[in-house]
């Protein structure tokens, strides 16, 4: 179809998710984090810097807060914390992507021009995923970062392939490289690499990995960088049974360390890990920044329940972009990128203290917030002791986040939660060399995010409080807790 319709379909959305924003409740809405005006969001895509932006592109529904035909939302930004709302950028407007334009990536060419790389999804019977998808690799280059032209399909997918999507493209010694997941024909996991010498004409490379677990039939959003010496493989395994502590949320995200070198195979050093273990972490994607940080957003949301927010007219937020990196003991580390700091309003320390058992408030009027904990471990006795978050007048919390002495973890506990979304998840903790647990915990209206000594875990939640004056306040269950650090920044809104 001709450029023109792409425009109208687009239009259209557009005034769509206007009517939509009129009607949208903010209870939950988020000040820091990136949200469409209105409608469902999921996937992070085409995440970029270029012509002096930081460019943030995302799955987008824009005529309801139900997952629906995807579009592609965009914000950008300067600073990565201050961000302005673009157009939509990209539509349904092809036979290739009639029923979505899904998933995909950004890298800017030799010519100057954004190549923008998604999957083009239709259902094989029209109406739903009954009989399965077909899904192929689509291209759409842009001069400005904000209007695209499309050039159609660059990589057809098998026809025995139920799922066949989500293309990450980057470029290593001179060859640009396209890793996307698939369900192989024996309904297992995987990850194809393909290469290209033009970011137009692609040929099939090898499968770079399969997943070992037999419950995983689909790895979703892969996502492959090099972090100093070794090879970060981000996947999103589907099927995966929960064990323990692990495979809890109904989609989940992890990675696997190894070594590769451009026309090898990819070979792990390190089993699957969780990146994230809280309820709503998904569909993980990095890009270098020109400073060389490699720099991650993920998805906040669900897809296995309602969310309480799809009554207000919108679901889904993105994570705050994280910076990783790889420890001595090839694990990843993810935290706040130090722009974060940009959003901070004036802090309120609290010292060093013991905090006896019981519940003491700790500010209150607050919707958002940075806050920093460290527990000194060696000295503390309680059981639990942390954060209630969200806490109402009548005592009802939107979560606790807490070290929780007999798992040897910290949780993060939404049981008093106003709405049905509840539940508990934790991480793994462990005291630094001094004997101390340091918690950085980033409050949203609507969601927690929680990091552990520096980024050695994260736990990323919505946690929805109830109506009235919202506070936060130190919680110690059975014994006494040794706070060496306690501060609080409230945060400020982030649309330039």
């Amino acid at each position: 179809m001709p450029d023109s319709t792409l425009k109208n379909r687009i239009d259209a959305a557009q005034s769509a998710n206007l009517a939509l924003r009129e009607r949208r409740n903010d209870r939950w809405y988020p000040q820091f984090h990136i949200a469409a005006p209105a409608g469902w969001i999921n996937d992070p895509n085409g995440l970029c810097f270029y012509q002096g932006r930081y460019h943030a592109y995302f799955q987008h529904h824009p005529h309801s807060s139900q997952w629906g035909p995807m579009h592609w939302g965009h914000v950008s930004s300067v600073d990565l914390v201050t961000w302005t709302r673009e157009p939509i950028a990209l539509a349904p407007s092809l036979e290739e992507d009639r029923d979505g334009v899904f998933s995909g990536s950004a890298v800017e060419g030799d010519d100057g021009r954004l190549y923008a790389f998604y999957t083009g999804h239709r259902w094989r019977n029209g109406i739903n995923e009954d009989e399965g998808n077909i899904q192929v690799q689509c291209m759409a280059v842009s001069s400005d970062g904000v209007t695209f032209e499309k050039h159609g399909v660059v990589v057809e997918g098998p026809a025995d392939l139920l799922h066949f999507r989500d293309p990450k493209v980057w470029r290593t010694e001179g060859t640009w490289w396209m890793v996307f997941g698939a369900c192989s024909a024996r309904n297992r996991g995987e990850v194809w690499l393909y290469r290209s010498e033009n970011l137009t004409d692609w040929v099939f490379d090898r499968i770079l990995y399969r997943d070992p677990d037999e419950d995983s039939f689909m790895l979703e959003c892969p996502d492959f960088f090099p972090l100093g010496d070794h090879w970060v493989l981000l996947i999103c395994p589907m099927g995966r049974t929960p064990r323990g502590y692990t495979g809890r949320n109904g989609h989940h995200a992890g990675y696997v360390v190894g070594e590769w070198t451009p026309g090898g195979d990819f070979s792990p050093l390190t089993e699957y890990r969780h990146l994230d273990w809280g309820h709503n972490f998904y569909a993980p994607q990095t890009f270098e920044a020109p400073d060389g940080r490699r720099i991650l957003f993920a998805w906040m949301g669900a897809f296995d329940r309602e969310l309480p927010t799809q009554a207000d007219e919108w679901a889904g937020q993105l994570t705050v972009p994280r910076v990783l990196s790889l420890d001595s003991r090839l694990r990843l580390r993810n935290r706040p990128v130090a722009e974060i700091a940009l959003l901070g309003k004036d802090s309120r320390a609290f010292g060093t203290f013991t905090a006896s058992e019981g519940v003491r408030d700790v500010v209150a009027g607050i919707d958002t917030a940075e806050i920093d904990l460290v527990l000194d471990l060696h000295a503390t006795t309680a059981e639990r002791a942390g954060l209630s978050i969200g806490r109402t007048s009548d005592g009802a919390e939107a979560a606790f986040v807490a070290y929780d002495d007999q798992m040897g973890r910290v949780v993060l506990d939404r049981r008093a939660s106003v709405t049905a979304d509840r539940g508990i998840r934790s991480a793994p903790a462990r005291a630094t060399e001094d004997g101390t647990l340091a918690l950085r915990v980033l409050v949203d209206r609507g969601s927690v995010e929680v990091f552990l000594n520096e980024g050695e875990e994260s736990i990323s939640s919505f946690a929805f409080p109830g109506a009235g004056e919202r506070r936060v306040a130190l919680m110690v269950e059975s014994g006494e807790a040794a706070v060496k650090e306690l501060t609080i920044r409230p945060m400020s809104g982030h649309w330039g």
